[in-house]
């Protein structure tokens, strides 16, 4: 192989590592767009589901330890 030859074939290489890079880095900007999607779907319905359980009311039904014990006790 020549030098000419040489250099051409180290371009190629190069140049087809750089396109296997550029192809990765679109696919893990992909992914991590879908995630941040995802992570703030979550945090809306994480801060809906606490204002439920914040404006939830006490239950009416009383603690054991309040209870009467049944008459045939």
């Amino acid at each position: 192989m020549t030098e000419i030859e040489q250099l051409q074939a180290r371009i190629d290489e190069l140049e087809m590592k750089q396109a296997f890079q550029e192809q990765t880095i679109e696919e893990l900007n992909q992914a991590l767009t879908a995630q941040q999607f995802l992570i703030d779907k979550i945090q809306t319905q994480m801060k809906f589901m606490v204002g439920k359980v914040k404006g939830m009311e006490p239950s009416n039904m009383a603690t054991e330890a309040e209870e009467t014990p049944p008459p045939h006790y």
